[in-house]
């Protein structure tokens, strides 16, 4: 059964677009917004997309990418 439009909270996930370092690239990596902000910034985001890597490179039998680069869905650029 679908769900109502708004059912969603908003602000519970912040997405991200990864870059690998085989220039791949993954949009809307979900986050959660818990984990960000403060001092280290979108930093402990990094580490939730490597550890989601691995976990699925595991599963798959593959070797997980290096991360080249990361950027908030929506973000400026500076």
């Amino acid at each position: 059964m679908p769900k109502k439009p708004g059912t969603n909270p908003k602000g519970e996930f912040a997405f991200f677009n990864v870059v690998y370092e085989d220039d791949s690239q993954r949009s809307n990596r979900r986050v959660p917004a818990e984990l960000l902000g403060g001092l280290d910034g979108d930093e402990p985001a990094r580490a939730f997309i490597r550890e989601q890597d691995r976990e699925i490179a595991e599963k798959s039998g593959r070797p997980p990418l290096e991360i080249k680069s990361i950027s908030r869905v929506g973000a400026k650029k500076k």
